[in-house]
């Protein structure tokens, strides 16, 4: 029977599983998938992006989530990079303040890391589903059969409810639920957002639009609601990319999507460049000659055919809502704050803490979503850790 239990191998339960065994306690992990970290080695495919160097104020500010601020405090941009570079991965910070590991890849890290807990004295157990509670204690489905398990603490870090072939499934709401703990209802974050396209956008199906500022403006007042440069693709499915998901709650949350295409030129200098061109010239042909990309071009096209010139500055891109939770980086909802004590620990589960994407914050991709996680691990594994002190 272990004395800790952590329940996922994700960034937050590894984090919370380190700080559990460097304070001395024998500690197991479960995990549901046949291996540890997928969504995490997913995520690094492309460039693992550990967190964000910049001012802390406005890092935290990103997250709207008042509740995780000491956990962000206690282990932030430069604690992560730190903790990266401990464990033989050498970092770097891009032009945006970015931050990944010079490997780029996720995997090297996470090896490191599980043999960092290996050292520790870490048992992971892989296949190890969590089926609810039976009595005061954790149901577990494993490849040996049902199992029952009652540690003396517990740190749950199971994930939100988007990408659920990779563990994050959300199964564990009803049985928490039960206990008496409160869960904001789950909504996609970082997510694309679906279109309804004409055919002829077929051809553009893959391609960016580079260097654009979306502006995302309250629907009866035009006000502006949050406004991002950045860049984003053209799907079959309607538009995703880094500049939408940075926009994405304010999209949410009910704003419309307008695009400045060319966001370093004013009205004066653009209407210069166009009386400046050879009458005759198709509108595409002049909208290239503008600086606007193929992809760009048929936005314009798509959208402002009869008054394309007078869009560019204000173009209105129809949306048909975000795409389904499940296709989502990641997800708004989860426990509430009402629920946690100021260390995670359950109200209605004491000896039971929770991390990561199973809380209710959200925030935008590149670093906060990895930081956060590894934030609230080390935060809830501490105040575990602390609570078998405090127990003898």
């Amino acid at each position: 029977m272990p004395e800790a239990l952590v329940i996922g191998a994700g960034p937050a339960g590894l984090m919370a599983a380190e700080v559990l065994a460097q304070a001395g306690h024998a500690v197991l992990v479960a995990e549901g998938k046949p291996s540890p970290a997928r969504k995490f080695l997913m995520a690094g495919k492309s460039g693992l992006n550990l967190t964000k160097a910049e001012d802390q104020a406005c890092f935290e500010a990103v997250y709207r989530a008042p509740f995780l601020l000491p956990a962000l405090r206690a282990f932030g941009p430069d604690a992560v990079q730190d903790w990266a570079r401990g464990l033989g991965q050498e970092v770097f910070t891009g032009s945006s303040g970015r931050v990944f590991p010079k490997a780029m890849k996720g995997s090297p890290l996470l090896r490191a890391w599980l043999a960092r807990l290996s050292g520790l004295g870490v048992e992971l157990r892989s296949r190890w589903r969590w089926a609810g509670f039976e009595g005061t204690a954790l149901r577990f489905e494993t490849p040996e059969g049902a199992r029952l398990l009652a540690p003396r603490t517990t740190v749950l870090a199971l994930g939100g409810a988007s990408w659920a072939r990779l563990g994050s499934d959300g199964a564990w709401v009803p049985w928490l639920t039960a206990k008496g703990v409160q869960i904001a209802p789950w909504q996609p974050a970082n997510m694309g957002f679906r279109i309804d396209w004409s055919p002829q956008m077929a051809r553009q199906f893959g391609q960016p639009v580079k260097g654009g500022l979306l502006r995302v403006l309250d629907v009866g007042s035009d006000r502006p609601l949050d406004a991002q440069r950045g860049e984003f693709v053209i799907s079959a499915r309607g538009l995703e990319g880094g500049g939408i998901y940075a926009v994405s709650r304010a999209l949410r949350d009910g704003g419309r999507l307008e695009i400045d295409l060319l966001p370093d030129l004013n009205d004066e200098a653009i209407t210069t460049r166009l009386a400046r061109m050879k009458p005759g010239e198709s509108t595409a042909n002049r909208l290239r000659k503008l600086g606007l990309g193929a992809a760009a071009v048929a936005l314009v096209m798509e959208f402002a055919r009869s008054t394309p010139f007078a869009a560019l500055k204000h173009l209105h891109i129809p949306l048909q809502g975000p795409r389904p939770l499940d296709e989502a980086i990641s997800v708004a909802g989860g426990i509430a704050a009402a629920s946690l004590t100021e260390t995670m620990e359950l109200r209605a589960l004491p000896g039971i803490f929770a991390a990561g994407e199973m809380l209710d914050w959200e925030a935008p991709t590149g670093g906060y979503l990895l930081t956060g996680c590894l934030a609230t691990g080390r935060w809830a594994g501490q105040a575990a850790a602390r609570y078998l002190a405090q127990m003898g």
